[in-house]
This record gives C-alpha cells, sequence and structure tokens, in this order.
C-alpha cells in the first residue's frame, strides 16, 4: 500500500496510548488480587523488579520491531525476518490480539452492567444476594451478551476515527479521567476506619511470604500487565515517529502501569481490611467481595457507598475500554493492510467476528456451558490457550528474534535514533533481551504446567 502511514500526533498522545494498551483489567482486577494471594507488599516489590528486569526490555523489542516495520504487527516482523520462519511469530502475535479481543470484550461488559448496576441500586443487600446477582446475571442468554456487543461497538466508534482522531484523542480523555476516578477512589478508601490495616498489608512487606511461586507469579503478572506479545505494543509503534525515545517511552509506560496497579491495590485493600474482608479473594473479588465492601464500609453514608461503586466500576470499564482499543487496532491494522480495504471496512470485520467470538464465550459460562473442550467452558479455554500458551511463547521467541537474529547494527540504530540518543543502556538492554529475558519467560512457562 503506498499511502502515508499514520503518527501519532504528540508526544503525550504516543505515551498515553501506549500506556492505555497496558492499563486494562490486568491492572485494576488481576494485580489486586494477585498481590492478596501473594503476601502484599513483597509480591510488589518483586513486581517492580520484573518491570525492570522483564517488561522494559521486551517492550522496547517491540517498539523496535513496530517502529522499523512501519506497519502491522505480521508485517513488521516479516520485513525483518527476511521470508524466514521468524514471520510468524508476528501473525502469532495478531492472532493471539484477535482472540483475546473477543473474550475480553465479555468481562468488560460485566463491568458495564455493573455500572448499570450501580447507577439504579442493584447491588444493595446482604453477601448472599450480592452473589446471587452475578450468578444470575451471568446464567441470562441476552444481557452479557449485550454488553459484550455495546462496548465491543464503542471500541470500533474509536477505531473507525484513525489514529491520531480516534485512538490518540480517546486516549487524552479517558487516561486522565481513568487518573482522577482512581484517586478520588483511593482517598475515599484510605480515610476509612481501620483503612490503616489495608496500607500496611500493601506497603509494609513480609518477606516470609516469598517462595518460587511468588516470583513467578510476579513475572507472569508483569507480562499480562504490559500486554506484551499480544500485537498491541507492536502496533502502536508502527505509528511512533522516527524522534520518539524508544527507551524513555517504554520507561514512562512502564510507571504509569505500575502506578495505576499500586493504586489499584491501595483503592481495594484499605476498604476491604476495614470491613475485614480476606485479602486474597481472588478472582472474584469485583464482582462478588467489592459489592459488599462497598454497601458495609459506606453504610452509615449510603449516598457516598453508592458514588464510590458507581465511580469503582466506571472506571473499570474505562480501563478495559482502553486495552480493547489497542487489542482490535492490532487486527484493524492487519485486515486493513493485509487484504487491501478500507480501514472501515477493516474494523468491521474486527467487531463483528469478535462480537460472534464473545457471545459464545458469554454463553459458554451460563445457558450454554455445554460448549467445553478439556473439562473448559469457551471463555476459560481462549484464557487459557492465550494467556498461559500463545503469549510466553510469543514473548520468547521475540527475545529469541530480536537477540539472536535481527542484525545488531539495526537494533543499535533504532535504540539511539540513528545515533542521536544516548546508547549508554544498550548493552544492558541487549543483554536482557538475549539472556535474562528468555530464561524469565522460560521459567513462567514450565512452571505453570508444574515441569519446574
Amino acid at each position: 500500500m503506498n499511502e502515508e502511514r499514520a503518527n501519532f500526533g504528540s508526544k503525550i498522545g504516543a505515551i498515553l496510548a501506549t500506556a492505555g494498551s497496558a492499563v486494562g483489567l490486568g491492572n485494576v482486577w488481576r494485580f489486586p488480587y494477585m498481590t492478596g494471594e501473594n503476601g502484599g507488599a513483597a509480591f510488589i516489590l518483586i513486581y517492580i523488579g520484573c518491570v525492570l528486569l522483564l517488561g522494559i526490555p521486551c517492550m522496547i523489542s517491540e517498539f523496535i520491531i513496530g517502529r522499523h516495520g512501519a506497519s502491522n504487527t505480521a508485517r513488521a516482523y516479516s520485513k525483518l525476518s527476511n521470508g524466514t520462519p521468524w514471520k510468524y511469530v508476528g501473525f502469532m502475535g495478531v492472532l493471539t490480539g484477535f482472540l483475546i479481543t473477543g473474550y475480553y470484550a465479555v468481562v468488560s461488559g460485566w463491568c458495564l452492567q455493573y455500572v448499570y448496576a450501580s447507577s439504579v441500586g442493584q447491588l444493595k443487600g446482604d453477601p448472599s444476594y450480592v452473589t446471587a446477582y452475578f450468578k444470575t446475571f451471568m446464567q441470562s442468554p441476552v444481557r452479557p451478551v449485550v454488553w459484550t456487543i455495546v462496548i465491543l461497538a464503542v471500541t470500533h466508534f474509536v477505531i473507525i476515527r484513525g489514529v491520531r482522531g480516534g485512538i490518540e484523542r480517546a486516549s487524552k480523555l479517558l487516561m486522565p479521567t481513568l487518573f482522577i476516578l482512581l484517586l478520588v477512589i483511593v482517598v475515599s478508601s484510605c480515610f476509612l476506619p481501620g483503612a490503616e490495616r489495608g496500607m500496611a498489608f500493601l506497603l509494609k512487606p513480609d518477606f516470609t511470604k516469598i517462595d518460587s511461586g511468588v516470583f513467578l507469579g510476579a513475572l507472569g503478572q508483569s507480562f499480562y500487565s504490559l500486554s506484551i506479545a499480544m500485537g498491541c505494543i507492536c502496533t502502536f509503534a508502527s505509528y511512533f515517529s522516527r524522534q520518539t525515545n524508544l527507551l524513555n517511552t517504554a520507561v514512562q509506560v512502564s510507571v504509569v502501569d505500575t502506578m495505576v496497579a499500586v493504586l489499584a491495590g491501595l483503592m481495594i485493600f484499605p476498604a476491604a481490611f476495614s470491613v475485614g474482608i480476606n485479602p486474597d479473594s481472588g478472582p472474584s473479588l469485583i464482582f462478588i467481595t467489592l459489592p459488599n465492601v462497598f454497601n458495609h464500609a459506606f453504610s452509615s453514608m449510603p449516598i457516598v457507598g453508592w458514588l464510590v461503586a458507581l465511580m469503582f466500576y466506571a472506571l473499570l470499564s474505562l480501563a478495559a475500554l482502553t486495552s480493547l482499543i489497542s487489542l482490535h487496532e492490532v487486527s484493524t491494522a492487519f485486515f486493513h493492510e493485509e487484504l487491501h480495504v478500507s480501514r472501515r471496512r477493516g474494523a468491521l470485520l474486527v467487531t463483528v467476528s469478535t462480537c460472534v467470538i464473545g457471545a459464545f464465550c458469554s454463553l459458554s459460562l451460563g445457558p450454554m456451558d455445554s460448549l467445553q473442550l478439556g473439562g473448559k467452558s469457551l471463555f476459560d479455554l481462549f484464557d487459557f490457550v492465550t494467556g498461559q500458551i500463545m503469549l510466553p511463547v510469543g514473548g520468547f521467541l521475540t527475545c529469541l528474534f530480536m537477540g539472536w537474529y535481527v542484525p545488531k547494527k539495526l537494533i543499535k540504530d533504532e535504540f539511539t535514533n540513528g545515533g542521536t540518543v544516548s546508547a549508554a543502556f544498550y548493552g544492558v538492554y541487549l543483554f536482557a533481551i538475549r539472556f535474562v529475558c528468555p530464561v524469565c519467560i522460560a521459567a513462567i512457562f514450565l512452571h505453570q504446567f508444574g515441569i519446574i
């Protein structure tokens, strides 16, 4: 295609859009319950170390591939692979992002349902009522599917407006709004009676809790949270200008991503400890445990409790939307450029197909629970295959590709913007991507199957 490649219009737009691709339910939902299950502050310190050790080098690698290729993820890898089988790593990244879009939209739709339920006061009641509410909602053959389609339609609306008019503009609006909501809820949570115990759990490390599982859990969370190997980072980097400092951008995105994750912990744990809720409630933390927390914590101020719950689920929806936009863009860019169709038609193809995937994944958790393979629902199967197989394998292969195949001269030229940016950390980056990152990713992959 001979048309000019779109670019982000500003430095802050590039950072916010890329940060938005990383910030999602992995930060606001998965990170707090992972922290709760793995001892609190000690887990956070290890997680930050993993971001520095694994996340930033992997992100820079995808930045280099994306910006140098200046095209969708599959074509970017193909350009650097010179026709070798390494090109299929890019295709796997696109497929991974596409499959994640379908089932991720289901959970994103639940967030919208809870925004509505909070706004009309449907989440008021005792713990058994809140638990029954979630189960009844999941068993509905219509409502979860409708909300899945709604959030994909909103994502489609942003994507068809292009890089600057859609993705960058939405990121400049959504990311500051997300931060404001997050800070308001953090302040509300930290002023609850007994909240200091939750803050201590989050901020005072207990190193007696640390074992190999905590290290590997932190490695896996850093990978999940930063959206490595989903095609998002590589695709967004293709819209970077030649002047974008890749190291600085990777550090800035990682800082924003980690800040959101830690603030999410400060939002949840003080409120949970205030009402005596166990911090290791697991994945049910958001949709079953937290409504009870809000009901109890603000029982003397029901209006405040209603407002905090509404803001919390609005925050979740915004976090989900920023990630969905980036995931959708991975496939949209691929179809647009490889099928030589208009951007609108490519986006429509992605939206319709992911709506179908999302609908079946949603129904497999309720009225069509017979949709199973290997004892897993269709939703759980998509989650397992993408999150625990395709992501680590894709990240591992990318490290090998960049560390051992791509010419070092090309890597250094991209890392230093043609010699105009300091190369002080180039050697550190190259060592990490050749030796440290592959070993860490392999350890995550093997551990989850009980091999190590």
